[in-house]
């Protein structure tokens, strides 16, 4: 379990997951571009999932998505500090992007003491522990020897390998199988070792405010797709008052 301290100078942080940006949704793209560039938060914290798929850095390397992601978030930390969790989807993140864009990698689950408070971050999925087909390939995928020997591939190999995993997600959507939510014991564990009363987390796409045992919270975040017939751009501000959900425009 990771540990940061705030910086004494912030008085507000950004907390954002499940963008899920590809670049088959520019509309996405563009609201997560404007918002980078606009947030007046002093930290930006982006807790998994910010692509649909990653599938090694040396994708940023040439024009493209990709790249052009890249560039905004080396924007934005010539501005402000932002951090990022990997997610279900976009765990091969690399040392390589940290470099080039400025990004600072946590650990999963990391405790933001900031505000008065511990709060600990997660990116979810770690938690949902009802999903054990999902469990264990996420214990396959994490794995040193597997990352290693994937990104030893063509990337035109990866990128199609990432295109059959997207398709299977997809068809599971058309079926309407449910999702596992994350476990409520396991959560309460978690808190109990972080020493910390606020759970902050996204992967689930069920933004909430879950008041828990012993006066802990759970607090999910909202995926983003400005397609929806509703959009869905949704940040979490923490500040001196609490979190605070905005729409970001």
């Amino acid at each position: 379990m990771g540990e940061l301290q705030a910086s004494p100078g912030w008085h507000t942080a950004d907390f954002i997951s499940d963008l899920h940006l590809q670049a088959t949704e520019p509309a996405t793209f563009d609201a997560w571009r404007a918002y980078m560039r606009a947030t007046p938060a002093d930290a930006l914290f982006i807790l998994g999932d910010l692509f649909e798929v990653w599938v090694g850095d040396d994708a940023a390397t040439a024009p493209g998505f990709e790249a052009d992601c890249a560039a905004v978030l080396k924007d934005a930390t010539d501005r402000v500090p932002v951090f990022f969790m990997h997610g279900n989807r976009d765990f091969l993140i690399g040392a390589d992007l940290m470099r080039m864009t400025g990004v600072t990698l946590l650990q999963d689950p990391t405790v933001l003491g900031f505000a008065g408070q511990r709060w600990l971050l997660t990116h979810g999925d770690a938690l949902c522990l009802d999903d054990r087909d999902y469990l264990a390939f996420r214990d396959q995928v994490r794995a040193p020897s597997w990352q290693r020997d994937f990104l030893a591939r063509p990337l035109d190999q990866r990128k199609a390998t990432a295109r059959q995993l997207r398709d299977q997600s997809e068809a599971r959507k058309r079926l309407g199988l449910p999702y596992a939510d994350v476990d409520l014991d396991a959560s309460l564990a978690w808190l109990r070792v972080a020493q910390a009363n606020t759970l902050i987390h996204g992967h689930t796409h069920r933004p909430a405010d879950h008041v828990l045992p012993g006066g802990r919270r759970r607090v999910v975040l909202s995926d983003w797709d400005a397609t929806a017939a509703v959009p869905r751009l949704q940040v979490l501000r923490v500040g001196a008052d609490g979190p605070v959900r905005i729409e970001s425009t």
